[in-house]
């Protein structure tokens, strides 16, 4: 860790968080037969595959992964893709992760992707909510909610071991 990070949560607390998380999205989703997790690109779909594993861990639930493709900077020049056809989602119930909600604009254009194809439910879920919020959309499940200064950086690390959360 560099000297002007502060570390918020160790590997432990992380691998607690994301445990509490997938058991709320069981709860939620506990009469569901099938459930579409479409994590956003990189850090948010690596959280969705390891919600995924923890779901098939505690639940019988038929759990299907897909990635939420966007330059997260730029939405809307370079468009939204998913790695799943229409067909896999129609009618299905939808959970959109990512790993930090700040601002709501990766969230929000994640959500609106599938506003175009019916759905049973469309569902939220972070790691770390910063309630720094610009864009109405919110999170449905989050692992925590955390105050932070707008010049403050929460880093997320769970692409490899040991995981963590900080902030910069």
């Amino acid at each position: 860790m560099a000297k002007n990070q502060t570390q918020v949560f160790s590997d432990k607390e992380v691998r607690q968080r994301i445990q509490r998380i997938a058991w709320e999205i069981y709860e939620i989703h506990a009469k569901e037969n099938r459930l579409i997790l479409a994590g956003i690109s990189h850090r948010g779909y690596v959280l969705a595959e390891l919600i995924a594993e923890k779901l098939k861990e505690i639940s019988k639930l038929e759990v299907v992964l897909g990635e939420l493709n966007m330059d997260k900077d730029h939405p809307t020049e370079s468009g939204v893709s998913f790695s799943l056809s229409n067909e896999e989602y129609r009618n299905g119930s939808v959970i959109v992760v990512d790993d930090v909600l700040n601002s709501g604009k990766t969230l929000i254009y994640g959500v609106n992707f599938f506003l175009d194809v019916p759905l049973k439910r469309l569902t939220t879920a972070v790691l770390v909510d910063r309630s720094h919020k610009r864009y109405p959309v919110k999170a449905d499940v989050k692992g925590v909610s955390l105050s932070t200064s707008l010049k403050e950086t929460v880093e997320v690390q769970i692409e490899k071991e040991p995981y963590g959360v900080s902030l910069v």
